[in-house]
């Protein structure tokens, strides 16, 4: 059974950072593409990150370029999201996410984890 775990979430002021981490079980995790979506009260669901499997550079929404890095360590099981210069608008429920096959945009992958809050105050 797919376990995702994220964790790191919190409250934060506006211009600080944030390191959210998504931690893995039950699928061999070299194998899975593992991504980042997001949702902000009252609105969808949407893409923020995506790596592959071995990791390098990451894909990312283009309002995002720049400001959030994606990375894994697949020795632990673990994917980083790397949060800077946070704004008020990047409040919400950050989402852990993996698919066997690469993804990014629209799709969802068919694992998640339960989500962890994150709130930028101004």
């Amino acid at each position: 059974q797919v376990q995702l775990v994220e964790s790191g979430g919190g409250l934060v002021q506006a211009g600080d950072s944030l390191r959210l981490s998504c931690a893995a079980s039950g699928l061999t995790f070299s194998r899975y593409a593992m991504g980042w979506f997001r949702q902000a009260p009252g609105k969808e669901r949407e893409f923020v990150a995506s790596i592959g499997w071995s990791g390098g550079n990451g894909y990312y929404a283009d309002s995002l370029k720049g400001r959030f890095t994606i990375s894994r360590d697949n020795a632990k099981n673990t994917m980083y999201l790397q949060m800077n210069s946070l704004k008020p608008e990047d409040t919400a429920v950050y989402y852990c996410t993996a698919d066997p096959q690469f993804f990014r945009g629209t799709y969802y992958p068919p694992y998640w984890g339960q989500g962890t809050q994150v709130t930028v105050s101004s």
